[in-house]
Order: structure tokens, then sequence, then C-alpha cells
């Protein structure tokens, strides 16, 4: 595959934020993103039904609903692009991050089917990139900042905040590595490319986790309880 230049390769991955379209990615790194993405939903699926109750399951439904419509609105990012947010961090935070998968494989699976954002060859590493990466990262993230903040009052927000921005990274370094490996444009070209859009757009993402989880904190506390962790069940 001809080498894109990292100007078309960003501005395809911006509008719908890190959706892959076909074309973009090689059979074998499609195939590769399926897979891994089978596995890890098989263990998120088997590990919510151990950790979670069902009195969880009415919330994941209202996140994903909340995360599906979030993501319609876009908000500027300099030079002209626009982003939006994941959410992946978000309901990891909320949900742990097993049922977070879950929540994430079906909106990005639906925001495919209904609004081609995205390629169906694609669909394993995008679900891999916007709804595994994210969840676990931001799941550790947020874990590992929460223990070192202890009961400060600004810690949960600090820590939500770095989450949701480590999270959107995560995902641009794995988008950015399976362009590479697909021959669609160079490592060194695309990778510094989407970082470092993408980390514009992670303060996004973190304005918007910290707002979402202020308005929990302040409605609904009992959500903000520890949530399982990658390891528990």
């Amino acid at each position: 595959m001809a080498a894109v230049a990292p100007s078309v390769i960003v501005g395809a991955l911006e509008g719908p934020a890190l959706h892959i379209p076909d074309g973009f990615v090689s059979v074998p790194i499609a195939l590769a993103g399926y897979l891994l993405t089978g596995v890890a939903i098989a263990i998120a699926v088997r590990m919510t039904n151990r950790q979670l109750d069902d009195r969880a399951v009415p919330l994941m439904g209202v996140l994903a609903a909340f995360i599906f419509a979030a993501q319609m609105i876009n908000f500027p990012v300099a030079g002209g692009t626009s982003g939006h947010l994941l959410g992946g961090a978000l309901a990891a935070i909320l949900l742990g991050p097993w049922s977070a998968i879950v929540v994430m494989t079906a909106v990005v699976g639906l925001q495919a089917l209904l609004f081609q954002d995205g390629g169906l060859l694609a669909l394993g590493v995008n679900v891999l990139n916007m709804g595994v990466i994210t969840s676990l990262v931001g799941a550790a993230c947020y874990g590992a900042l929460s223990r070192l903040g202890g009961t400060s009052a600004t810690g949960p927000t600090i820590a939500g905040f770095v989450a949701a921005w480590v999270a959107v990274e995560a995902a641009a370094i794995a988008t950015a590595v399976e362009l590479a490996a697909s021959g669609t444009s160079p490592l060194r070209v695309v990778g510094p490319a989407m970082i470092g859009v993408h980390a514009l757009i992670g303060i996004g993402e973190g304005l918007i986790t910290v707002a979402a989880l202020g308005f929990v904190r302040g409605t609904r506390p009992d959500l903000l309880r520890r949530q399982p962790a990658l390891h528990e069940g």
C-alpha cells in the first residue's frame, strides 16, 4: 500500500475521532484486531457476569446511551480540526474496566453499523483502540492515581482528567502502530501526527470526563464507590 500523507491520515481519523476507515489497515492487521478484540470481549463478558449484579445493568445501558450521544458533539482543536469524547475512561471509572469494554463495544459497533464511522473490516481494530485500550488504560491509570491521591478532595478530579487524557493518547499510539504496520504511513510520520493532535483532543476528553464525574458525584455519589479492578472476579 502506498504511503499516505499524515495530513490525510489525521483528517480521516479526527472527524469521527480514531475511527479507522476501510483501506487504511491491511487485512492481516484487521484480522489480528478482530482476534484480539474477540478475546478481550469474551473475557470482559465473563468478568462482568461475575463482578456486577443486576442493579448495575441499567447503569451500563444509561452510560452507553450517554457516551453514544456525547460522541455526536465535536469540539474544535488546533488547525481547524475537531475531536469528540471517546468515553472509555469515564465508563471504566463508573463501571470498572470489564463492563466498560462491553459498553464501548456496543457504542463503537453501533456507530460503524448506523453511521459508517469506520469501516467494517477495520471494526476490530477500532473497538480494540477505542473500547478495549481506553477502558483498560483508563481504569489502571485512575486506580493508581486515586491510591496516590489518598483522601485528597481534588484527587479524584485529577485522577479522572489524567486517566482520560492518557487513555486517548494510548488509543492514538495504538492507531499509529496499526497504520504503520499496515504500510499506510511510516511510524516516524504518523506517530507524531496522531500523538500531537490527540494530546489536544485528550484535554477535551479530560474536561468532559471530569464534568461528568462531578455531576455524578453531586447527584449519585454512590455510583462512585470502588469499582471492580482488573484482577477481581
